[in-house]
């Protein structure tokens, strides 16, 4: 029985769901307080979707059994059904004994394989959006407060790192994606110790206000994505574009969160530019930085900590930033990107897919040819296997 990555994804989503139900159901009757003004994950185990991911073998099991347990509830739900309309009682003992073969049958995975730990705040999402601010803001909570252990790239070797009793992680990669985000807050606000010795491997950070540990967290983001581009040419997460506040001519002062649904093409004009792209009507035009006299682009990004927050997600300084362009899909995240001196667009210049991501026999040529390929190509963000 194979399971294709589609079905997979359902079922981790409507896992996921499950879980936030039951979490909010058990606040909701008083039995769990809160942490960080979310409900708190009572349990000491959470369902383990990374592991899904990674064991087809496993996987299919759970589905497999999934399937037998709502078989198995079907066939309950029937027997009830009989029992009320007074059928043959042979009926109903039948209906109960194909529902206890398939509970008994059902090819259980093991539970070790089944469960992760799981903290207070493990199913918690950021409050706010990925934004430019948070990110800036980030940078200079993580320079004060991380960057002595983590050090100033975020790879784990600051002046402190040695005194701990074990080297801290490389954050500037792909770790952050393979946990939950909440329970990365919670890691940085309670700190770590070691499982068998239980000496402190990372201290807590109870200064920290809850909105400065999640900005830490964008800021670890945009720098690790910024690392994989350079590095790797192309990001292997998916990356959204920073929630900023842009004027714009239709609509005034808006947030670019509520241009969801448009393709928007950010354009950063290098020094002396004479001319802005031409506007086209399949995106929206947003310039950050100066223009020229003359121009009157559908969009000027002014937010001083966009600029910053960009040139750590292209791995640049924020000198190096201007020249570039970049593509958003109609979903906001950040997928084609243009380097200084670069004459045009093509679908080369996609630089954030899937692995299933489908081959056009004939690409078009331009920037049709890219467009073409995001629309086909739809991101899913996934943390420590849960699609978000």
């Amino acid at each position: 029985m194979l399971v294709s990555s589609e079905f997979l994804n359902g079922v981790l989503e409507a896992l996921y769901a499950a879980q936030l139900l039951l979490r909010d159901a058990w606040h909701a009757l008083g039995l769990s307080g809160e942490v960080a003004q979310q409900p708190a994950w009572p349990f000491a185990r959470r369902l383990a979707a990374e592991r899904l991911l990674l064991e087809p073998g496993h996987a299919r099991r759970v589905v497999v059994t999934l399937a037998c347990v709502a078989g198995a509830i079907a066939l309950l739900s029937a027997a009830l059904i009989l029992a009320v309309l007074r059928r043959r009682r042979i009926w109903r003992h039948g209906v109960l004994a194909a529902a206890a073969a398939l509970l008994v049958f059902a090819p259980w995975p093991a539970s070790a394989l089944l469960w992760a730990p799981a903290v207070p705040s493990s199913l918690h999402r950021a409050p706010a959006a990925f934004s430019a601010q948070s990110i800036v803001q980030g940078q200079g909570v993580f320079a004060q407060h991380c960057a002595q252990c983590h050090g100033a790239d975020a790879r784990g070797e600051g002046p402190l790192a040695s005194q701990l009793a074990q080297w801290p992680p490389d954050l500037a990669g792909g770790l952050l994606w393979k946990r939950l985000e909440g329970e990365l807050f919670w890691r940085i606000r309670h700190g770590l110790r070691d499982a068998r010795s239980g000496a402190e491997t990372m201290p807590g950070t109870p200064a920290l206000s809850d909105q400065e540990i999640w900005s830490v967290l964008d800021f670890l983001q945009a720098r690790a994505a910024g690392r994989m581009l350079r590095d790797m040419g192309a990001w292997e997460r998916p990356v959204r574009l920073p929630a900023s506040t842009l004027d714009c001519r239709h609509g005034g002062q808006r947030s670019s969160e509520s241009l969801r649904g448009q393709r928007l093409q950010l354009v950063l004009p290098a020094a002396g530019v004479q001319a802005l792209p031409q506007e086209d009507p399949r995106w929206v035009t947003v310039v950050l930085g100066a223009v020229p006299e003359d121009a009157a682009p559908e969009c000027l990004a002014q937010e001083r900590a966009l600029l910053p927050a960009i040139a750590l997600l292209l791995g640049v300084t924020p000198e190096e930033a201007p020249g570039h362009s970049l593509f958003v899909d109609k979903d906001g995240w950040l997928r084609a990107r243009s380097v200084p001196g670069q004459a045009g667009w093509s679908a080369g210049d996609l630089i954030c897919r899937t692995e299933a991501a489908p081959a056009a026999e004939a690409p078009a040529p331009g920037v049709e040819g890219l467009l073409r390929r995001m629309d086909a190509d739809r991101m899913r963000l996934v943390r420590a296997g849960y699609p978000h």
